[in-house]
């Protein structure tokens, strides 16, 4: 048996988290293409999309990338998703003001989710993110309306059912 790093672990359980998100888009017809390809040439993949690995220079001016970003014309639709798994006590939740910063001055659509789920995460930081999305804390008034949500994955889920048909 070959045993799995903590990080490994992490990562995998990660990777059912977006799975589930990818499922849910699927069901509701969008079509997944890479960021990358679809940039290229965006004429080929159609008006509803789930584009994977969505670039976003950070407030540290490093490139990042957002697991999903969802395009639909349909819907008039544009919302970055950022997904965010912890299983047990570890170090995801204390980055999350530093993801609040960069939705806020960083991430250049107006609509964000963070999907946040897996039972490790401190129940006071994600009271905290909740709340400061909630709040709008640290958004200048001269900025555009950002609205950033804060959910599980079955919160999520909920809201694509109703959103996306």
């Amino acid at each position: 048996m070959i045993q799995q790093t903590q990080g490994g672990l992490a990562n995998r359980s990660g990777k059912v988290l977006e799975s589930s998100i990818q499922n849910l888009f699927h069901q509701h017809g969008f079509a997944e293409v890479s960021y990358k390809l679809w940039k290229e040439h965006p004429s080929r993949y159609g008006t509803e999309l789930l584009l994977r690995d969505a670039p976003y220079t950070s407030i540290y001016g490093h490139q990042g990338k957002t697991e999903f970003l969802a395009l639909s014309q349909r819907l008039n639709l544009e919302l970055r998703i950022e997904c965010k798994w912890q299983q047990s006590s570890g170090s995801v939740d204390e980055k999350f003001p530093y993801l609040y910063l960069n939705c806020i001055f960083a991430m250049p659509e107006n609509n964000i989710a963070i999907v946040v789920d897996g039972g490790g995460a401190k129940p006071a930081a994600i009271s905290w993110l909740k709340n400061a999305a909630l709040k709008r804390h640290l958004i200048p008034p001269e900025m555009p309306d950002k609205n950033i949500k804060v959910q599980s994955l079955s919160e999520f889920m909920a809201w694509a059912n109703k959103n996306l048909r």
